[in-house]
């Protein structure tokens, strides 16, 4: 009794593995119902169920030279359907946690963004507290990237009074932004 079982599974497996479209099939009306059934209970997922048989048995057709006639199909299919689950699992598990360390870094960065233009604005506030003479140098040297003689020419005033005036904008912002660098 146990012969005839075993000696019909081996036909089967040796069927589809031979390439035969008509064991294919045979398995694939035999199997496919009790693989949804066991993986959506297991999941309670349509998609997780229907998409693993899908690719079980796309597995099962392009892997059928390799599979073994020592064990029966169903046995095949329900090991193929499992390591693809576990891989349908872990590959949503890695795309949730990537979408949170996304949402993560976006919301950091904002917060980052929001920080550094309220420090601009500070600087730029203090800039304008200047003296006007030291605000218009300190301005073309750091804003325009003037050089102190190309400040000098353009105001008319010695280089020394314009390495001056940069000090003494630098110590003033040092001092007034302290709290916030």
């Amino acid at each position: 009794m146990y012969l005839p079982i075993q000696q019909s599974v081996a036909i089967q497996t040796k069927d589809i593995k031979e390439g035969s479209q008509e064991a294919f099939y045979k398995a694939f009306e035999q199997y496919h119902l009790k693989l949804y059934q066991y993986v959506y209970k297991y999941t309670g997922s349509v998609y997780y169920a229907e998409e693993t048989v899908q690719l079980t048995f796309i597995k099962l057709w392009e892997k059928r030279e390799g599979l073994s006639e020592q064990y029966a199909i169903s046995t095949q299919l329900f090991r193929i359907a499992k390591s693809i689950l576990i891989d349908l699992m872990r590959k949503e598990r890695l795309r949730d946690t990537q979408e949170l360390s996304d949402t993560y870094v976006s919301e950091v960065l904002e917060e980052e963004r929001y920080v550094h233009k309220e420090e601009l604005g500070s600087v730029l506030s203090a800039i304008e507290e200047l003296p006007a003479q030291c605000q218009q140098v300190f301005k073309l040297s750091r804003f325009n990237n003037l050089s102190h003689s190309e400040i000098s020419a353009q105001l008319s005033i010695s280089p020394k009074t314009i390495e001056t005036h940069i000090s003494k904008a630098l110590k003033y912002l040092r001092k007034s932004l302290s709290l916030f660098f």
